[in-house]
């Protein structure tokens, strides 16, 4: 389809406080029963409140959950557990861990998906991607099913209770989005399908972006209060709706593909994956040769949000010369990284990092 324009998108999405209440009429609609997946905490979390919602609309309900990574070991235990339930419908349930091992799982039965996110860390919960890791966190895939969830159910009144450095991280993984799409458009790259931008996904990321600058600083104020309000409710959806709908049409482009690297790191690979991305995405900058001024603006917007704007913000205080090869040699082999304006050598990524420590050490530091 590398010729053809191609976008796709969940089958619905609501929003709202108390929207969990509507799940079983929603579900009902699709499947006859429905198994939520996620690891253990949330499944004891969300269990009570979504038990009674289906069984009110007459749909059967099982629940398994995890501890640890996403591993193909995780999925395949999951999976033989639940085969004399046989779901038609899996609720994939939490952050990043339970909606990935939720996909898995779905993939696995051959069912229909529903995401009911807990936490605004990551765009996961509107996509058809999820990502397979090693027992030592290393990532060993990205996956993909046929096609993206169902239903995308997103109670807002769940997701202010999370700690607030979790929305930090989906504002970061969000706000990449516009950037790597100008890439991936401009180079001609493929989108998540596997085939070229309409002219939709781009404008959805580019709005994204303006949304993150408008509302985060009062969204963030908004959950450390836990007193949700209309910039909430606007950080919430561009995190999971515009930032998903624009990155799996537009596609990805370095600040994804260092995700490779990082994840190689012991002491970044333990950063939440917005954190990961928002750093790389100042790397993509250096990268584009972006002006003094234009760096200066970011960092100021990072430091208001609490984004790293260096490997020493990321956990690796005193970064090696095989660290920083480690994580530009992997950054290279990722198919994003070719979704760039010119061809990039492992060495530009190295000097790249190098240049972004440099400047980034003027800027003041974060406040405790």
């Amino acid at each position: 389809m590398r010729d053809l324009k191609v976008f796709g998108s969940p089958g619905l999405y609501v929003q709202g406080p108390g929207a969990i209440q509507e799940l079983g009429q929603l579900i009902a609609g699709i499947g006859e029963r429905a198994l939520l997946v996620s690891d253990e905490m949330v499944c004891n979390l969300l269990v009570p409140k979504v038990e009674p919602v289906l069984a009110a609309a007459g749909v059967e309900f099982a629940w398994v959950g995890f501890t640890g990574d996403v591993t193909p070991q995780n999925v395949e235990r999951m999976t033989d557990e639940k085969q004399d339930f046989a779901p038609d419908v899996v609720i994939a349930a939490g952050g990043g861990k339970g909606m990935d091992a939720g996909k898995a799982v779905c993939r696995a039965f051959g069912a229909r998906l529903v995401s009911l996110p807990t936490a605004a860390s990551n765009d996961g919960p509107t996509s058809r991607n999820f990502v397979f890791y090693d027992d030592n966190h290393k990532l060993l895939s990205v996956e993909k099913l046929a096609r993206n969830p169902d239903l995308v159910l997103v109670d807002t009144s769940i997701i202010i209770n999370a700690p607030p450095a979790l929305l930090v991280s989906g504002i970061g993984d969000a706000l990449v989005k516009r950037f790597e799409a100008a890439q991936c458009v401009a180079a001609n790259g493929p989108n998540m399908f596997g085939g070229r931008a309409t002219l939709t996904s781009p404008f959805l990321a580019e709005m994204c972006d303006r949304v993150l600058r408008e509302n985060s600083v009062a969204a963030l104020a908004a959950v450390r209060a836990r007193t949700p309000d209309e910039s909430f409710e606007k950080i919430i959806e561009a995190c999971f709706l515009l930032s998903g709908l624009g990155f799996e049409g537009s596609g990805l482009s370095i600040a994804h593909a260092m995700t490779r690297g990082l994840s190689a790191v012991p002491q970044t690979a333990a950063a939440l994956h917005g954190y990961q991305v928002a750093y790389a995405l100042l790397v993509q900058f250096v990268l584009e040769r972006r002006s003094d001024d234009f760096m200066r603006e970011q960092f100021a917007f990072y430091r208001q949000v609490g984004l790293p704007i260096s490997l020493g913000d990321l956990g690796l205080t005193s970064a090696s010369p095989q660290d920083l090869e480690t994580i530009a040699t992997l950054t290279h082999r990722a198919p994003h990284t070719s979704n760039f304006e010119r061809e990039l050598t492992p060495d530009d990524l190295v000097e790249a990092m190098k240049r972004l420590e440099a400047i980034s050490a003027d800027y003041p530091a974060r406040a405790a």
